[in-house]
């Protein structure tokens, strides 16, 4: 049964002004292993931007209005061997998660040059 649905579209360039104003909000809103796939990318923003709307479309599906005090590290995008991009919980997100009985996040991600979106969708 669907718990709950998400999505979200960010500009890349906005993305791209955070990143270059502060190193803080990096490692404030990405894990280590994000900030390394997204470091090894052509364009490296495009993939940050991604990341960020896969997070705020999770949090949407989970029915947060407001990012908060929320460990967004926590909410990784991974891929498996094939590319499909997946959502890795960690902490007090995988927590909750668990605390809720969902059981299977689906996630697809796209972008262009201006803009990155994501949607989610979070099984109970």
């Amino acid at each position: 049964m669907i718990a709950g649905i998400g999505t979200d579209i960010v500009e890349i360039a906005r993305i791209a002004e955070k990143l270059q104003r502060s190193e803080y909000f990096k490692t404030h809103v990405f894990s280590a292993e994000e900030i390394g796939y997204c470091e090894k990318q052509k364009n490296p923003a495009m993939h940050f931007a991604a990341r960020w709307a896969v997070k705020e479309a999770y949090l949407k599906a989970y029915g947060l209005k407001f990012i908060g005090n929320h460990r967004l590290p926590e909410i990784e995008t991974c891929h498996n061997e094939d590319g499909k991009p997946f959502i890795q919980l960690a902490g007090k997100a995988l927590q909750e998660f668990k605390e809720k009985n969902f059981t299977h996040i689906h996630l697809s991600i796209s972008h262009t040059e201006q803009h990155a979106t994501a949607y989610v969708i979070i099984e109970k």
